[in-house]
C-alpha cells in the first residue's frame, strides 16, 4: 500500500488522534454558517411573530404567551429538520457539502461526536429530532388553538430537552471535554451558550406546566370530593 494512501487526513476536530478519512473542508466560512443559521433562525421567528400576532386577543394573549409560541416554533424546526438532518445522514456528515451538513461541521468544532457517530449523540439526536420535534410543532399548535393538550405536551417535551441537555453536558465533561476544542470561542460560546437554552427555557416551561395542571387536577378533585359527600347526605 501506497504512503499516500495509508496517510490520515488533517481535520480542525478534537481528540487530535480522531481518525475521519471522509473529512472534506468546508466550503463556507464560519462567518457564512452562521449568516445562514441566524438568517433561518430569524426568517422562522418572524414568520411565528406574524402568527401570533393574529392569535393576541384571543389564545395568545400576553408576551409569555407568544414568546413560548415563538420558542415551540423553533424547537419544532431545529429539532425536526436540523437534527433531523444529523441523525439521518451522520454516518457521512464530515464529506457533506449541504449547508445544513456545513452547519453541524461547523458546530462540530466544539464537540467532535458530531461527525464519529457516537452512539449517545446518535440516539440522543434522532429522540430529539423524531419526537421532540414533531411534539414541539403540536405543542404550538396546542397553543395557537387553545387545546387541553397544551400543557401535558409542553411538561413532557420540557423534561425531554432538559434530561437530554444534562446528558449531553455530562457525558463529555466527565471525561475531561476530550472532544471539544478548548479555544473559549468554541467551548464556551458553541457547547456551553448554543445549548444552555435548552435547560433555562425549558426549566421555566415545565413549572409552568406543573402549576396549570397541579391547579386542573385540584379542581377535578374538589369537585369528585364534592359529588361523594352529596351523595352521603341524599
Amino acid at each position: 500500500m501506497s504512503q499516500a494512501a495509508t496517510k490520515r487526513v488533517v481535520h480542525p476536530y478534537y481528540p487530535v488522534d480522531l481518525v475521519l478519512d471522509h473529512y472534506v473542508p468546508n466550503t463556507f466560512t464560519m462567518k457564512d454558517t452562521l449568516i445562514v443559521l441566524f438568517s433561518a433562525f430569524g426568517s422562522i421567528a418572524v414568520g411565528a411573530l406574524i402568527l401570533s400576532y393574529q392569535r393576541r386577543q384571543s389564545t395568545l394573549k400576553g408576551l409569555g404567551n407568544q414568546l413560548t409560541f415563538l420558542w415551540y416554533a423553533m424547537c419544532g424546526f431545529i429539532h425536526f429538520f436540523l437534527e433531523g438532518y444529523f441523525g439521518v445522514y451522520h454516518r457521512t456528515l464530515a464529506g457533506d457539502q449541504f449547508f445544513l451538513a456545513q452547519i453541524w461541521k461547523e458546530y462540530a468544532l466544539s464537540d467532535s461526536r458530531y461527525l464519529s457517530s457516537d452512539s449517545f449523540v446518535l440516539i440522543m439526536e434522532r429522540i430529539t429530532a423524531f419526537a421532540w420535534g414533531p411534539l414541539a410543532f403540536y405543542t404550538a399548535y396546542a397553543m395557537y388553538f387553545n387545546t387541553p393538550g397544551r400543557h401535558v405536551a409542553q411538561l413532557i417535551i420540557s423534561l425531554g430537552q432538559i434530561y437530554g441537555c444534562v446528558l449531553y453536558y455530562l457525558t463529555t465533561m466527565v471525561e475531561g471535554s476530550p472532544h471539544c476544542d478548548p479555544h473559549p470561542y468554541y467551548y464556551y460560546f458553541y457547547f456551553g451558550f448554543f445549548n444552555i437554552f435548552w435547560m433555562v427555557v425549558p426549566s421555566i416551561l415545565m413549572s409552568n406546566s406543573i402549576k396549570h395542571l397541579y391547579r386542573a387536577m385540584k379542581v377535578v378533585h374538589q369537585q369528585e370530593t364534592a359529588g361523594v359527600k352529596a351523595k352521603k347526605f341524599k
